[in-house]
């Protein structure tokens, strides 16, 4: 039997997550494999895995609990999350699922789910349903028919194909690149873009490894980052990139080893698109916006405020019909790719703008850095979250001031703004500053913010 309490901490707003076994098990897994399958009278489901230990079994138990509810399940095996997406796309089958925990802790692991046409499953899309379903063990007691079927499904070159379309290879030139996977799914994915590609790769933690010897991969916290500094400054190469385990986010490094925010890449990618589809529409997140919104204007089209999060985003790219959508946190949605997010396709982008451009990495980025320095998201754990916020309020909402609460407290000035935002998880508030041109304004607000938050102001 699951204890229902702890069985609903692993039901998160957009995923299932949870530390292993107590809170995520092979039961959990077999049943969330029925639930889905009864639900969205699933037929044929795609599923992968990530390369954390614990992931072969949730996996198969997955696999038993379709199979039992009749569906049949096409396994690609080790893989990233963007390749699920991709696949129940490309193979139209009814939806599909990740076992994966991407950056979470060793003894985590989790579920990422799509619907058909990779539509993603969240809190109020299906997620909430699943969960009752779950608790409550309410499966047809006898099979409707055959067992389904469990099969091995290879989509590489399908996959490779695809990514590749999103650049033209005739306008790269040899470069020199650190890539980092981190132990986790990249490494065998560059291997098999490499031969397509002028590069000269310096491979870091290029293995899965799924006792991660190097620690988590999540480059978004910055003691993550120096293993891909260093290799860059040691070997002169031209850039770093680097991955989360399940690599659906990448980060970059200029040719000196220094991290370039992801809110730089989101204006930079957008401009980047609307240079081909002029007056399209770009998704952005409130967290960081200014860099963003003045570089879709300027191209020529149109930014669309969307509330953070994978599942709201990609709902409003559907919506609007954008052409890209980014996230300050390295989160990149094309509407090629089933409005889904990938942690390939930016990379390729971005080098191949480079080479078009003849700059080294830093100048891509540098006037914007300038023009918009940032203090990059900051985290602080505090014990009543609503009061800080209220705190905050009272502080900073003045009659100059522009509010907006699509996603925590917007507050901007003629010459900065700031978002602050609860976690959904943690007792975390999450803090992000940036100014119109000047760093220090940035940096005495940013440290004012904190005091308030802190308790010492």
């Amino acid at each position: 039997m699951i204890n229902n309490i702890i069985k609903r901490n692993a039901f998160k707003a957009y995923d299932i997550r949870g530390r292993v076994p107590d809170e995520l098990n092979e039961e959990l897994a077999y049943r969330i494999g029925r639930a889905y399958a009864e639900l969205f009278a699933a037929k044929q489901v795609v599923v992968g895995r990530d390369v954390r230990l614990s992931s072969i079994d949730l996996l198969q138990a997955l696999v038993r609990g379709f199979n039992d509810a009749g569906a049949d399940v096409l396994d690609i095996g080790l893989c990233g999350t963007e390749m699920i997406y991709f696949a129940a796309a490309h193979l139209k089958t009814d939806g599909g699922i990740m076992v994966t925990a991407s950056h979470n802790p060793m003894d985590y692991n989790g579920l990422k789910l799509v619907r058909k046409g990779s539509r993603p499953i969240s809190g109020d899309t299906g997620l909430r349903d699943i969960e009752e379903k779950v608790v409550a063990g309410d499966f047809s007691q006898q099979l409707m028919g055959e067992k389904g079927k469990h099969e091995s499904c290879d989509i590489m070159e399908a996959y490779i194909a695809h990514l590749l379309t999103y650049i033209d290879v005739s306008n790269l030139r040899p470069l020199k690149i650190v890539v980092n996977s981190g132990n986790g799914c990249a490494g065998p994915i560059l291997d098999m873009l490499e031969k397509y590609l002028p590069f000269e790769f310096i491979k870091v933690h290029h293995i899965p490894d799924g006792t991660f010897p190097n620690g988590i991969p999540n480059p978004l916290l910055p003691d993550k980052r120096e293993d891909t500094a260093k290799a860059v400054q040691k070997h002169g190469a031209d850039l770093g990139i680097a991955w989360d385990g399940d690599f659906d986010r990448c980060f970059f490094f200029d040719e000196q080893g220094g991290f370039i925010e992801g809110y730089y890449i989101v204006g930079f990618l957008a401009e980047a698109f609307l240079r081909k589809n002029p007056g399209a529409k770009i998704i952005h997140d409130p967290r960081l916006t200014w860099n963003t919104i003045d570089l879709v204007r300027k191209a020529g089209g149109t930014p669309v405020l969307s509330k953070t999060g994978h599942a709201f985003i990609k709902e409003r790219m559907r919506h609007e019909d954008a052409v890209y959508g980014g996230e300050m946190s390295a989160h990149h949605y094309f509407k090629r790719f089933a409005y889904c997010d990938s942690g390939m396709i930016p990379w390729l982008l971005v080098v191949e703008n480079m080479c078009l451009a003849g700059k080294r990495m830093s100048e891509l980025v540098q006037e914007r850095m300038a023009k918009y320095p940032v203090s990059g998201e900051i985290n602080r754990v505090v014990p009543d979250a609503k009061q800080v916020l209220a705190n905050i309020e009272k502080n900073y909402v003045t009659v100059e001031a522009v509010i907006d609460r699509t996603d925590g407290l917007s507050v901007e000035y003629p010459t900065w703004r700031f978002n602050v935002r609860m976690s959904n998880t943690e007792p975390v508030l999450r803090l992000n500053v940036e100014s119109l041109g000047d760093k220090a304004l940035m940096e005495q607000k940013t440290e004012q913010l904190l005091a308030c938050i802190e308790g010492k102001a």
